[in-house]
């Protein structure tokens, strides 16, 4: 969700071997079953999504807050222009508050999702944004603010401290256990933006434990974890190595995104670019989804109804009398299902038709 520096010579580092954490591969997909399970999906194209009238993933998931409708509603835009996938976060501490009606409500998204015939991305852990999430009623969001709301999860100090808990170790294999078999998840996304927030190795400990938890369910889906911030050569390595898939996160422009690209398909695995589409850091639907699909890597962009989020406004740029931005950050739709911009999902929806 934050810009990231792209600094090659360090990116090269995560394509060494790790040692550390050698016995989690014991289930890890081959390529062979990689790429076949790749080949069974139209190409994979979508949003990160939450709701227009949540602020963060415990106002998405909390029994008050859960919003079907609005879900509903604006799942249709996305069906509308082909979108097929969505990537949804959850959150350990709804799940600790309430483990079955929260159990209860992801079943129901799903159903919702499959209604629309949309695919869904969950993720479980994320080091971005606001280090202190507390259940219950949640604030409202910061005029002019890109996500003034948002929750990491478990937080900070927390994904230290527990990082070898049972309490989280429970979290994951419940839900991974109840969802393993299920066609409309379609992969696991472990950690979001491990060591984001300046925390850098300190997020290995519980990156490795998830991935421990995870393998040990061994779901029908892949697993993996997006590779964000070429500067962090340790955390890169493992995220590469004992992913099934490469997913990865990309918000610069064309030319540094194809080098990207590039170096990534030495992985020899499928490609899924999780997070893309800063419309002023020149990573658009126009220069960045056509290359996407010419190189037949899954496209997933930041956000698709503008709401309570405020992600049309940029990273650390309010605008503190909450006008609309000359250009939107991110986002495709308007809460009443009027596009943003018509020629991009007009372009959207003539990619997604031709794959």
């Amino acid at each position: 969700m934050k810009k990231t520096i792209l600094i090659f010579a360090l990116a090269l580092g995560f394509f060494g071997f790790s040692q550390s954490g050698a016995n989690l591969d014991a289930n890890k997909w081959s390529k062979e079953k990689a790429k076949a399970w790749y080949a069974e999906h139209d190409w994979i194209t979508g949003a990160n999504f939450i709701p227009s009238t949540a602020i963060n993933q415990l106002e998405m998931w909390q029994k008050d807050t859960y919003d079907p409708e609005t879900i509903d509603r604006e799942l249709g835009y996305a069906e509308g222009i082909g979108f097929n996938t969505m990537r949804v976060y959850l959150h350990s501490l709804a799940y600790k508050a309430d483990t079955e009606g929260f159990k209860d409500r992801v079943d129901d998204y799903l159903s919702i999702a499959d209604k629309h015939h949309i695919k869904t991305i969950f993720v479980i852990f994320d080091d971005v944004w606001d280090a202190n999430p507390k259940i219950g009623k949640q604030r409202e969001p910061k005029t002019g603010t890109h996500n003034s709301g948002w929750m990491q999860d478990p937080g900070y100090p927390a994904s230290k401290e527990l990082a070898n808990s049972p309490e989280l170790k429970t979290y994951v294999q419940d839900i991974i256990k109840t969802f393993k078999d299920d066609e409309r998840v379609l992969f696991w996304d472990l950690y979001n933006e491990p060591g984001n927030n300046d925390k850098n190795t300190e997020s290995l400990p519980l990156l490795t434990n998830v991935f421990k938890w995870a393998r040990e369910v061994n779901p029908s889906q892949p697993l993996s974890v997006g590779l964000w911030s070429w500067g962090y050569k340790e955390l890169n390595t493992f995220q590469a190595q004992h992913s099934d898939i490469i997913t990865y996160h990309d918000y610069e422009n064309e030319a540094m995104h194809r080098r990207v690209i590039e170096l990534l398909k030495t992985h020899d695995r499928p490609m899924i670019c999780t997070e893309y589409m800063a419309r002023t850091n020149d990573s658009r639907f126009s220069n960045t989804l056509p290359m996407l699909a010419e190189n037949k890597i899954g496209a997933i962009n930041w956000g698709l109804v503008n709401g309570k989020t405020n992600t049309i406004y940029a990273w650390n740029t309010p605008i503190a009398n909450g006008d609309e931005p000359v250009e939107w950050f991110h986002d495709v739709f308007r809460k009443d299902g009027t596009p943003y911009r018509q020629d991009e999902v007009d372009l959207i929806k003539k990619l997604n038709d031709a794959h």
